[in-house]
């Protein structure tokens, strides 16, 4: 299941069958997903290792590509557990898994050899020479940091043009670099880069200035009476897609 040559595949996240299918309906190329666990997906419903099995056959039917989220960074409880489960995804025919984690990048290429592999968004790759990097280690597709310009992506699809390149073209973006927040962990002890994050940059606050407390908490008003002091807009390249697919990348 090749990309046809020049076209940018579209790629979509899918929490459950149903919103799967739909994605498909709608007419996406891919779709990445989530399982029971080892994910940064943790308020969708995700998939059970069989209801994975029944995802990956039902999208191969069509023709498509299915890519299965392993991108948390694992504590060493959770590392014991992944080499069944990377297997399983191997040996269903998953199209992908997309890691962050170095050891995890690692435990995947030593149990599943043959399943390929993305380097996550969550990792941060700002520059060709980590592009590079990871393509020597052996990743089949890199997914750039958020954070990005149009002109670095095209400088490390140039770069670098025998790996995948995909970057994310809509949704919401962290007030921090791709998730590095302690604010979730602080406020909810949810963390930020375990899939829960309680997205408290979006909360309203007050600033109170030291040395005069006295004169109580002050609002900080940026729009309708609303404020927002920590959180970033949220993506959206729709005014700008052509831009973006010029880069070259692969997949958006």
């Amino acid at each position: 299941m090749q990309q046809q040559k020049g076209k940018v595949e579209l790629l979509a996240p899918a929490g459950n069958m149903e919103k799967l299918k739909t994605a498909f309906h709608f007419g996406a190329d891919a779709c990445f997903v989530g399982g029971s666990a080892f994910n940064l997906r943790g308020m969708s419903s995700n998939f059970k290792n069989s209801e994975l099995r029944e995802a990956i056959d039902y999208v191969h039917s069509l023709g498509k590509k299915i890519y299965v989220t392993l991108n948390i960074f694992a504590h060493n409880s959770e590392i014991e557990y992944m080499p069944r489960f990377v297997k399983l995804l191997e040996e269903y025919g998953a199209d992908a898994v997309i890691v962050a984690d170095l050891g995890v990048f690692q435990l995947v290429r030593e149990n599943a050899p043959n399943l390929p592999i993305h380097v996550s968004t969550q990792a941060n790759n700002t520059n060709w020479m980590s592009v590079k990097t990871w393509r020597d280690m052996g990743a089949k597709r890199v997914i750039l940091a958020r954070e990005m310009s149009l002109k670095e992506i095209k400088e490390i699809k140039e770069k670098v043009p025998d790996v995948e390149i995909e970057v994310f073209i809509h949704g919401a973006m962290c007030m921090a670099v791709s998730g590095r927040c302690l604010l979730s962990n602080y406020f909810t002890s949810r963390d930020a880069n375990r899939g829960i994050c309680a997205q408290d940059c979006r909360w309203n606050y007050k600033v109170i200035a030291e040395g005069h407390e006295e004169k109580g908490a002050h609002d900080i008003v940026e729009e309708q009476g609303e404020t927002f002091i920590f959180n970033a807009k949220d993506l959206c390249t729709i005014d700008f897609i052509d831009k973006v697919i010029e880069t070259g990348v692969d997949s958006l």
